[in-house]
């Protein structure tokens, strides 16, 4: 293991609230909202104590399906379809359209209630 020099520091930059566009993924705007959608879809699954199997046969997959999603493994999975599951789970999915402020650019996002 190298010594670290007392002289070297790293510059820390605070990132911003989307690392996948830290990260500088093309995709980033989606990857996010997939991300807060499974992430939502999952706090059900979790509140309401499901197995996986039982989240299965709600959501109307397989099991390895639902233990991709629990697993943050969104390959395969559209922003439609993730909003589609959590309608099966009894939650509504609500899209707000809004003009953007001038001093950013626009972006997607979720909120989870």
């Amino acid at each position: 293991m190298a010594k670290r020099n007392a002289e070297t520091t790293d510059a820390i930059v605070r990132g911003s609230d989307n690392v996948f566009a830290d990260l500088n993924f093309p995709d980033a705007e989606e990857r996010q909202t997939k991300l807060r959608l499974v992430h939502a879809l999952n706090a059900v699954i979790d509140a309401q104590k499901l197995t996986q199997e039982a989240a299965a046969l709600r959501l109307g997959l397989n099991q390895p399906k639902v233990s991709a999603l629990r697993n943050y493994k969104l390959e395969g999975f559209s922003v439609e379809r993730l909003m589609a599951l959590l309608n099966a789970l009894d939650r509504d999915v609500e899209i707000v359209i809004r003009k953007k402020p001038k001093a950013r650019a626009a972006r997607v996002s979720v909120v989870a209630a």
